[in-house]
């Protein structure tokens, strides 16, 4: 299927609100820390194990091969076992591994990043919970409220259908609260476990671009508000023992959303018997070329900055057209989106929990010069895009 060529809605530059609206208070990151499951495959032992899940006896698997090969993937973590997923059977099965898998995984992951920060369970104020790969009533942050003892007033946010863009989305929305709740900490919760929506015996080939891209995570970022006194590092009230965040940022300055108008049906969930069938068409690099350059240049110019004043780029690794397409259209330099690529590398596509794989990645090895900006960026479903600027 063909893109629809986009006419954007009037009016196509920012408005007056977005161009005269004084700068807001900056938050502050405190913490961001991936949790993996156990269970870790090169992309070589993954292909012919994924093709006998997907395809049917006997089918061509040149196609298959062909996409593991090139998917810019060479090891994956999987919430099971791969022989497992063959004996999963229907929808809630695989739902019930979601959610035992995502309560380890989302304990784990918002453990450590409370503790990089300092901080102790009682200390959060607002959880946001995001996932698109299962779902519960209790949602999953609900029940790790009790687990790990976070506040009875604690404030939740779960959140499903930002598919691969809600970490970035996820951090704009934490940030929209601490400019209205200063004092305040937040925590932004992704848990994607992608290779259970996986579709047995199904040979489209979104579901064998899937078997090749995605792979398993969860992630915790914990951001403080400008009164809090995380510029120093902030010891947690809870008496954690924690000796206080590391004051290396970075600081989200502004954000910014956008939904592209007739493109629903390029990104997304078929929900049936079967569960999550994915769809993912083959046209959404050429969104990324045709438009999205244009709105991110608009949004870097409501703050005076262009292009090449972003020394650091968190993109979410959608995949090698994907990166292509955002490098491409942004006349970015070979290394810029390097971070993405080694993400996608290591650990493959794990929707939401990318970008924040990567911002990990770039606080571990070291922080960048006191001052560079950085803009944190990711597409999904709708479709759409979110722009976090951030300056360390």
């Amino acid at each position: 299927m063909r893109v629809p060529v986009i006419a954007d809605h009037a009016p196509s530059p920012p408005t007056a609100r977005h161009r005269t609206a004084p700068p807001s208070a900056p938050s502050a990151v405190a913490a961001v820390r991936t949790a993996l499951p156990a269970h870790r495959y090169t992309q070589k032992e993954l292909t012919e194990p994924i093709g006998d899940l997907c395809l049917l006896p006997g089918a061509d698997r040149a196609i298959l091969r062909r996409l593991h090969a090139s998917a810019g993937v060479r090891t994956r973590h999987l919430a099971l076992p791969i022989e497992r997923y063959g004996v999963l059977g229907d929808f809630g099965r695989s739902n019930d591994a979601w959610l035992a898998a995502g309560l380890e995984l989302g304990e784990e992951a918002l453990t450590g990043a409370l503790r990089e920060a300092g901080l102790g369970p009682a200390d959060v104020d607002l959880l946001v919970f995001a996932s698109i790969t299962g779902v519960a009533a209790p949602s999953l942050d609900a029940r790790l409220a009790g687990r790990m003892g976070l506040r009875p007033d604690v404030k939740r946010l779960p959140v499903f259908g930002l598919g691969c863009v809600a970490g970035a989305a996820g951090l704009a929305r934490v940030h929209d609260y601490l400019r209205g709740h200063p004092d305040d900490t937040a925590v932004l919760l992704t848990v994607e476990l992608c290779s259970l929506t996986l579709q047995r015996g199904d040979g489209a080939r979104a579901n064998l671009v899937a078997g090749a891209l995605f792979g398993d995570g969860a992630a915790a970022l914990v951001a403080r508000g400008s009164g809090s006194g995380r510029g120093s590092g902030c010891t947690g009230s809870s008496g954690s023992g924690g000796t206080g965040g590391r004051a290396d940022g970075p600081f989200v300055v502004a954000t910014r959303s956008h939904l592209y108008p007739d493109t629903a049906q390029l990104l997304g969930w078929e929900i049936g018997a079967g569960g999550f069938r994915v769809v993912i068409d083959a046209g959404v690099p050429d969104i990324v070329r045709g438009h999205f350059g244009r709105h991110l240049r608009s949004f870097l110019a409501e703050h005076g900055l262009t292009v090449d004043d972003i020394g650091t780029w968190v993109c979410h690794p959608g995949g090698p057209r994907i990166l292509s397409a955002v490098s491409e259209t942004l006349g970015l330099p070979d290394d810029a989106l390097d971070s993405s690529r080694r993400s996608l590398a290591a650990v493959g596509n794990m929707s939401s929990v990318s970008v924040l794989h990567i911002l990990e990645g770039i606080r571990d090895r070291g922080r960048p010069e006191p001052g560079t900006w950085g803009l944190l960026l990711a597409m999904g479903p709708g479709f759409c895009s979110e722009l976090v600027l951030l300056r360390w």
